[in-house]
């Protein structure tokens, strides 16, 4: 208030001085004609001084001019606050309000938030990502025409006549607001497009000005086909749907182009009021006396017949589910996430993207049954989640990603397991026999089963176990690998060093193991932690016969207007393709994995892990205490890693037998579904590898080694 007061009284000071100005430029005039007439009547007035300093008297002749009278000053005063009102204070004020306008030039989707959504293969949308607003842009030859004639005969029956403004509603509109009454809408759809874009929605004299300026500004500038486009992809229809496109979607699940007659007036009615018009709010049937508004102007402007308006009326409209649906959760959360990183989150979140994954929606939603019926099956062995991962080892493509047992589960559900860290037991014993057939080991080399010691200073002694304290003497490598064996891959690690295990694991694929010095012998039991997307991209390795592809969840994007951005060679997927290994190592070890006799010994010969008429590898692993518990397996073209335990990391029940119990069963039908859907290839015989008589078996060497 005090700001105010300070103001006007500079105003009028103001105001004061001009009139002033101005009066002191229109008494010129006068006070040449009154000198001119005293001097010729010879009308002075003398005034005679007498000095102190000089006793000489001297006769002064001085002019007195008096003061106009007050009327007069008052007049001109007038005069010079209307001057200053009429040529500067009324142009001032417009050139202020003409800049705070903005360019109607500025109505253009690039500044507009779109929806990015995220698809599967197939093109089964599986998420759409979005800040505040739900949009999605389509050209007006998209949208039907009786849509186009419903929004005009409800909103704008003039607009192709007009000049984007209706002075007939703005006098209506302007009486009603004389006379008390509320603010009423004489707004045609150029005016509606300029509120949605331009203006901020405050009902007000002066916004309303506004809008009506830069309405007939911007039909000066487009046709009305673009502003009635435009339109459609700004109006807001209720909640976070904005723009006709996402409209559609989420009310009827539809396309806008495959909206009928009855759909299209449903929702060129509710753009006056969504809230009030919606049929999930408070009032869920007011709809339908809106839409009979509509169809009634429809069939008034000769847009339809009156049996037209008859069968629409008649027609149930059916709606969907407003909520945004979200497909393979866990999975649309890590490509958002990759998203975010490449192109920032404003992008991702206001760019209008169009993604498209290499998820499978179908195989993701068997792998997600699978596992939430096996966990819940398995509930009384203390586990409470699980989680598997299916990938195209050949392309790096990432079938299905199922994160947890139920992604809405209030006690970390929406925890990703597949990406988060855990210990992988004895499943990273691959990398260490890889290594060593590197080295020179191989499938027939006799490991000694016995117990031993290890000391190093500063550490307390370590005497490995295998899991059942169990010793079984010597035994081939084969035989070590194919049961899981602890001691004859700790001596394995011991002969071949630690740091080439590390250095092989790194190639293959893990990216945790960032921290060499902390890790001893125990690493070949799992103590260090990965990720179950590493694990997926280590047996890849082996599924592609010894070369690398990293994991690519993304077969291409394109911009809003189509522009492709990134777009994955078919093959490869993450990149090129990178040979990590010997094929020969390669094929052995997945031999060795696919042995269902050599592993009898310790899962007999019909457990999960056996698919009969399949040559499948697979490998188990199971962390301290029982705490993880793992199957990964893999053919040419399939690689499934499955895993069971706790969020908390609290152990399982000692009673879960792994390859039995657990993951094993989980990886056993995703697979089994995997392999009766296609005709998966066999691991061929590289030209390096030969097979010899050995000890009762034949057995595969890398010639040389043989």
């Amino acid at each position: 208030m005090k700001t105010a007061t300070q103001i006007l009284f500079y105003i009028l000071q103001f105001l004061t001085f001009v009139g002033d100005i101005t009066l002191f430029v229109l008494k010129i005039p006068l006070l040449i004609l009154r000198y001119l007439q005293l001097m010729s009547s010879n009308s002075w007035r003398i005034i005679k001084y007498k000095s102190t300093r000089i006793k000489k008297r001297k006769k002064i002749k001085a002019i007195k001019i008096f003061p106009l009278p007050v009327a007069i000053r008052i007049k001109y005063f007038l005069m010079g606050s209307i001057f200053s009102l009429l040529f500067f204070f009324i142009p001032l004020t417009i050139i202020i309000f003409l800049q705070e306008l903005p360019n109607p030039k500025q109505l253009n989707f690039q500044q507009t938030p779109l929806t990015t959504k995220i698809f599967d293969r197939n093109g089964v949308l599986l998420y759409q990502i979005y800040a505040q607003q739900n949009r999605t842009l389509v050209p007006l030859s998209s949208i039907p025409k009786h849509l186009q004639q419903a929004s005009i005969a409800i909103e704008d029956k003039n607009f192709y006549k007009n000049s984007g403004i209706d002075i007939t509603a703005i006098v209506r509109a302007a009486i009603a607001d004389i006379s008390g009454k509320p603010l009423q809408g004489g707004s045609t759809i150029t005016q509606q497009l300029i509120k949605s874009t331009l203006l901020t929605p405050e009902i007000s004299i002066k916004r309303k000005i506004k809008e009506i300026i830069l309405a007939f500004w911007a039909d000066r500038i487009y046709t009305k086909d673009q502003i009635l486009e435009m339109y459609f992809n700004q109006a807001p229809y209720g909640g976070t749907a904005w723009g006709i496109e996402a409209a559609s979607e989420v009310y009827f699940n539809l396309k806008a182009s495959d909206l009928d007659l009855a759909q299209s007036a449903f929702l060129a009615g509710i753009t006056r009021a969504p809230t009030n018009y919606s049929p999930f709010g408070e009032s869920p049937n007011s709809w339908k006396t809106r839409q009979e508004e509509v169809l009634t102007r429809m069939e008034q402007l000769k847009y339809i017949s009156l049996q037209e308006k008859n069968d629409a009326l008649k027609e149930d409209l059916i709606f969907s589910n407003p909520e945004s649906p979200i497909y393979a959760p866990h999975f649309v959360m890590y490509v958002k996430d990759l998203l975010v990183k490449k192109y920032g989150l404003g992008m991702v979140e206001k760019g209008g993207l169009h993604v498209t994954t290499s998820l499978d929606l179908k195989t993701q939603d068997m792998a997600q049954k699978i596992v939430t019926s096996e966990v819940e099956k398995n509930a009384y062995l203390n586990l409470t989640n699980g989680a598997a991962i299916v990938t195209n080892p050949g392309n790096g493509d990432i079938l299905a990603m199922v994160g947890s047992k139920d992604y809405s589960d209030l006690n970390s559900g929406n925890f990703n397991v597949v990406t988060a860290l855990r210990q992988p037991g004895s499943s990273i014993k691959v990398v260490t026999y890889s290594a060593a057939l590197a080295s020179g080991f191989t499938a027939a080399t006799i490991l000694d089963d016995s117990p031993v010691s290890y000391t190093s200073p500063g550490s307390p002694v370590y005497s490995p176990v295998n899991y059942d304290g169990k010793f079984r003497g010597k035994m081939s490598l084969r035989i070590a690998l194919a049961n899981s064996i602890n001691i004859p891959a700790i001596k394995t690690l011991s002969k071949i060093g630690i740091q080439k295990m590390i250095d092989l694991g790194k190639k293959m694929g893990i990216t945790t193991w960032n921290n060499p010095e902390n890790y001893g012998l125990a690493i070949t039991l799992g103590a260090a932690e990965t990720k179950m997307t590493d694990m997926a991209t280590v047996y890849g390795v082996l599924a592609n016969g010894g070369y690398k592809v990293n994991l690519n969840p993304i077969l291409k994007i394109t911009d809003s207007k189509g522009n492709v951005l990134e777009e994955k060679n078919n093959p490869p997927a993450g990149g090129e393709k990178t040979q990590i290994i010997d094929p020969g190592v390669a094929f052995i070890i997945s031999n060795i994995l696919a042995d269902n006799a050599a592993r009898a010994m310790e899962f007999g010969t019909n457990s999960p892990l056996n698919i009969p008429n399949h040559n499948v590898s697979v490998k188990t692993g199971t962390s301290d205490n029982k705490r993880d518990n793992w199957t990964i397996g893999y053919t040419p073209d399939f690689v499934v890693a499955a895993w069971v335990g706790n969020n908390d990391n609290s152990p399982m029940s000692q009673y879960l037998a792994s390859g039995i119990t657990g993951a094993a069963p989980i990886w056993h039908d995703i697979m089994v579904n995997l392999l009766s859907n296609s005709n998966s290839n066999k691991i061929t015989v590289p030209p390096n590898v030969i097979q010899k008589d050995c000890i009762g078996r034949k057995e595969y060497f890398i010639k040389g080694t043989e």
